[in-house]
């Protein structure tokens, strides 16, 4: 079958991946409420249909933090990509490239920094921060000197969400029962395995294998970062990382119009309206609904981006008529990466600018740049 929309994509990878590894990508917090209104409000959010409007010229491309993007969207991070497919970030990034948009690399990501930047460009770097801070210095040299052109820093992870699918299928078990059957599932799935066990390797957090030895299986990875994350981060920390990074600081998981007026007081350039995809606080705001209030608080003195809930490019249009500059997508490139590789994300990506031309075809947005909540119904 040939993919048609990102439903496609996601019934590839869950084809394609180990159950283990589908679910971490698929899954969201506790019973997935928050998860599950990311999707359904951002659906729910009907586009103006608009006639007889000359539209045989559009303009997709926008800028942000200094960088032009041929439509307004970005990879985000997502950890463990190298796992859904050999060098994983790496394909992925080439994938962005070739279609115009940034790609963002997670601080848990398989493949390190220099390689996603010797694959295809340097890419946004996100970070998480843990409690070595000696090594958090290293690691933001690394990014700066690797030329990475902007920071997202992950502040709604100060400890790991707890999600039931990951309890159920053993992701959080270091049993020997648990890891039994989660190799008899990854022998079950032989093209994967080939791919990314066998011709993947190193399959380690790339980033952080110099803090992280010794970590041979999912369960492993989990357990070190639930002991090295830093809960105790604050405000205050802010001016820690700015000290660090001159370039482009953007806070990503700011739901909360408090919180980004804080944000704006401390100097930062952006935000991402966002709720870790549902990961984090299940019965948390879904990302859309969040997005206009925080745009309100801010106005034009800081970048808003939005992930969660993005699954088209009607999608896209709908997050930018609230406000949002550009829409940060996860798992719609995962699904693609895990179903097909560096192929899977670039068709999936030139789906979405279909999506995105059609849509502003039919609302009568000649331009990105210029579309707010006029485009809504209501």
């Amino acid at each position: 079958m040939t993919p048609a929309c990102v439903a496609d994509f996601r019934e590839s990878a869950r084809r394609r991946l180990p159950k283990v590894l589908f679910d971490y990508i698929d899954g969201g917090s506790y019973g997935e409420v928050t998860l599950a209104a990311n999707v359904a409000d951002v659906a729910a959010l009907t586009l103006r249909q608009r006639v007889l409007r000359d539209v045989s010229t559009l303009s997709m491309t926008t800028e942000v933090f200094g960088q032009k993007l041929s439509m307004p969207v970005v990879l985000a991070p997502v950890g463990l990509a190298g796992m859904y497919a050999r060098r994983g970030e790496a394909q992925a990034a080439r994938a962005a490239k070739a279609a115009g948009v940034p790609f963002s690399l997670s601080t848990v990501s398989v493949c390190p920094i220099a390689e996603v930047a010797a694959a295809a460009e340097p890419p946004w770097f996100q970070l998480y921060m843990i409690k070595d801070r000696g090594f958090m210095t290293e690691l933001l040299a690394t990014a700066r000197g690797a030329g990475c052109p902007v920071l997202l820093f992950t502040v709604d992870l100060p400890v790991p969400g707890a999600r039931y699918r990951d309890a159920r299928n053993g992701l959080n078990a270091a049993t020997p029962g648990a890891r039994v059957r989660q190799a008899i599932d990854g022998v079950a799935h032989p093209d994967w395995f080939w791919d990314v066990l066998v011709n993947g390797r190193p399959n380690s957090l790339g980033n952080i294998s110099a803090a992280s030895t010794d970590l041979g299986t999912l369960q492993e990875y989990m357990g070190w970062i639930g002991r090295n994350f830093d809960p105790s981060v604050t405000w205050r920390d802010i001016d820690w990382v700015r000290e660090r990074w001159p370039g482009p600081l953007v806070l990503k998981g700011v739901l909360d119009p408090e919180d980004a007026r804080d944000a704006l007081r401390c100097g930062v350039d952006g935000l991402v309206v966002s709720n870790h995809g549902g990961r984090q606080l299940d019965g948390a705001p879904s990302s859309i609904a969040a997005l206009p209030a925080i745009v309100e608080a801010v106005g034009d003195e800081l970048t808003v981006l939005m992930d969660g809930g993005v699954r088209s490019g009607l999608d896209v249009l709908k997050a930018l008529a609230l406000g949002a500059k550009a829409c940060l997508i996860g798992r719609a490139w995962a699904y693609a990466l895990g179903g097909g590789g560096e192929a899977g994300v670039a068709g999936m990506l030139a789906i979405m600018r279909q999506e995105l031309r059609l849509a502003m075809s039919l609302t009568g947005c000649l331009d990105v740049r210029d579309a707010g909540p006029a485009l809504l119904t209501s």
